[in-house]
């Protein structure tokens, strides 16, 4: 078992777990469209999701979370097969702690490039912005090469 599922079953949490929400209210609630939750359902991203009497899906505030971090794993470029596979190591338990912390210790060097990435960038706009306000005072940035070939930077 899960250690959060184990923590919310010695606290008898079960209203965390208690299917509630139409795919309408989730697809409001996470900005994503009935297509993509039912598309995450299928493709195994999501673990079983409750159905009503009637058949409808229902999901739990636990369901909500999953869909929160999802998508920021998307924010950070982790490909869909790889959210999948997370998804299928939390299935599997506790033993697969250890390849899920691999998985996050990667994910956050990989975003740390990203940032330091668009840092750069920043320096980079802020340069052009300076120089075409015209102000004289302003250091290239080290990312910014120099063609001579036209006789201007880039």
């Amino acid at each position: 078992m899960d250690q959060d599922a184990a923590l919310r079953a010695e606290s008898g949490d079960d209203e965390h777990e208690r299917p509630r929400y139409s795919i309408g209210q989730v697809a409001q609630r996470s900005g994503l469209s009935r297509d993509t939750l039912r598309w995450y359902e299928r493709i195994g991203l999501m673990s079983y999701v409750g159905r009503d009497h009637t058949g409808n899906r229902r999901f739990s505030d636990r369901d909500l979370e999953w869909l929160a971090l999802i998508a920021r794993l998307r924010l950070t470029g982790m490909p869909v097969a790889d959210m999948i596979r997370y998804a299928e190591l939390v299935r599997a338990g506790e033993q697969t702690y250890p390849d899920r912390l691999e998985m996050f210790r990667q994910t956050r060097s990989d975003v740390l490039d990203k940032i330091a990435e668009l840092q750069q960038t920043v320096a980079v706009l802020d340069y052009k912005i300076a120089v075409y306000e015209g102000r004289s005072d302003v250091v290239r940035p080290a990312t910014i090469t120099v063609h001579t070939s036209e006789g201007s930077d880039t």
